[in-house]
């Protein structure tokens, strides 16, 4: 394994070495999003509140137009209930943090697991060894 490829953007094209898209607001417009560096997701997953961490990664990400968290505020004050949802859903699924993103980056990039390694267990993995005797199950 070469280790500079750890070290290299994801994506040299964009600003921020990050992979990008467009998502449509319906009856506003065409936004640009990029995703979180892991280093933006651990810190952002830091802040206890939801609607507070949501404002956060939103500014982050925001490419066009590039929004303050404060302005991220705003927009959801006066935004339809479901409205940044799919803002929100693009920048986890570019920053490969939904469910069966790791396969979708497979998929996209053309690599995988070598041969012979399997990805690691989800949560809903289950300990099928029997565990110790008398433990419950």
């Amino acid at each position: 394994m070469d280790k500079s490829l750890l070290l290299q953007p994801r994506d040299p094209s964009t600003e921020h070495g990050m992979p990008e898209d467009d998502v449509e607001i319906p009856g506003v417009g065409t936004v640009r999003v990029r995703a979180l560096s892991r280093k933006e997701a651990l810190k952002t997953g830091q802040i206890a509140d939801i609607s507070e961490r949501t404002a956060h990664i939103i500014a982050i990400a925001m490419v066009d137009p590039k929004l303050s968290v404060s302005e991220v505020k705003a927009w959801s004050a006066v935004a339809l209930a479901g409205e940044l949802d799919p803002v929100d859903e693009k920048i986890a699924e570019l920053s490969a943090m939904t469910p069966g993103a790791e396969k979708a980056a497979y998929k996209s990039n053309g690599s995988g697991p070598e041969p012979g390694v399997r990805p690691l267990p989800g949560s809903e993995a289950l300990d099928d060894s029997g565990g110790a005797a008398g433990a419950a199950v």
